[in-house]
């Protein structure tokens, strides 16, 4: 197991980055920001937590049916915290579906911007949408299909969305020269008809499975999809060919279904805000204090890791590491008290890799 130690891993770059504004090791004393993470830091960390649980419950019972309880329950933090960070569900869902749009569209819109013929651009875009729902499934189920689903301020926002792809396509009369012009209602009439597809490969049994039905759910009572029925990007040149053809014709759609897909390079692809997502814990203020305090001072005490994090009581900080410790974050390298020697806490691999990802997440 690989252990931190004061000139590497996760503690040093810590200490560096924030030497000037949060000072240096625990000897600062308590009510010191000697982490480096303020509640405000922290909040950001459970509202990502509170987003991808929103994500996974709407994939599994649909937006109608998911509650409070049932998103508190699946991402680890207080009824109470979840009511500081949002109004009520559907602030929450729409919280959920912004964050959603913005994770594709960066994905998306590099790739449209990264080609100069009209074609190339959608062509591009889409296979970019098509790996990013392969690879992200209730993500993609959220924007396409629960959307619909979740009320009338989640339809509204879904319609902003469809405008902006609307006028990439329509730009087509004016970026190709001699192009036609489209008929009225063409973007709207393709932009349907692609996300009827998607919609329904997003929700067949085969690929949602019957394990996770709940009865009611508003996409047909299915989980989340997986590849078990083909991937979407084998739907590049179908989809393309349906886009194209009112635009362009009959002989530019045959050429676009015939293209052969150039092979991709795939890049690693974010898994959204949460570094925390695959653990399970329920996340604190203190619990987060505690850790990046180990990753600042490794092989400091229970008592100096105390006076860290601002935890005034001993057994509480017991409490807390012990719980890091039960997660696979931090080890006791020290003898301990059976030993009649101080507690020496040091982050594992894992801890190392959770602090490193808190860390990129609380630059400002």
């Amino acid at each position: 197991m690989t252990v931190s130690t004061p000139e590497r891993g996760t503690g040093a770059r810590i200490q560096r980055a924030r030497g000037k504004r949060a000072g240096s090791g625990v000897s600062a004393g308590k009510g010191r920001e000697t982490s480096g993470v303020g509640r405000e830091k922290v909040s950001e960390i459970q509202r990502a937590r509170i987003l991808g649980a929103m994500t996974e419950v709407a994939s599994e019972r649909g937006a109608a049916n998911v509650t409070v309880a049932h998103v508190v329950a699946r991402s680890g933090v207080s009824r109470r915290t979840f009511y500081e960070l949002f109004e009520d569900r559907e602030a929450c869902f729409l919280a959920a579906f912004e964050d959603a749009v913005a994770r594709i569209a960066a994905e998306v819109v590099p790739a449209y911007e990264g080609e100069k013929r009209w074609r190339e651009r959608i062509r591009a875009a889409l296979a970019e949408l098509l790996e990013f729902l392969d690879d992200e499934p209730e993500v993609g189920r959220l924007c396409i299909v629960e959307s619909l689903a979740a009320g009338p301020r989640a339809l509204e926002r879904r319609t902003r969305v469809i405008e902006v792809v609307k006028r990439a396509l329509d730009g087509v009369h004016r970026e190709t020269k001699g192009a036609r012009e489209p008929p009225p209602l063409t973007a709207e009439g393709v932009i349907g008809a692609v996300s009827s597809v998607l919609h329904a490969r997003l929700t067949e049994p085969q690929r949602a499975g019957a394990a996770g039905a709940v009865p009611g759910s508003s996409a047909g009572s299915r989980s989340p999809a997986t590849h078990a029925a083909g991937t979407f990007a084998e739907l590049l040149g179908p989809l393309m060919g349906m886009i194209v053809l009112p635009y362009e014709g009959t002989a530019a759609a045959t050429r676009e279904i015939e293209r052969p897909c150039a092979p991709r390079p795939r890049r690693p692809r974010s898994q959204g805000t949460d570094p925390l997502r695959e653990l399970d814990m329920r996340l604190t203020y203190r619990t987060v204090r505690v850790l990046m305090a180990v990753a600042q001072s490794p092989g400091a005490s229970n008592r100096a890791l105390a006076d860290a994090a601002d935890v005034s009581d001993q057994g509480q900080i017991s409490k807390l590491l012990s719980r890091l410790q039960t997660l696979g974050l931090i080890q006791n390298s020290g003898g301990g008290p059976a030993r009649g020697e101080p507690n020496a806490w040091r982050l594992t691999g894992k801890g190392q890799q959770v602090g490193e990802a808190i860390d990129v997440q609380m630059q400002p």
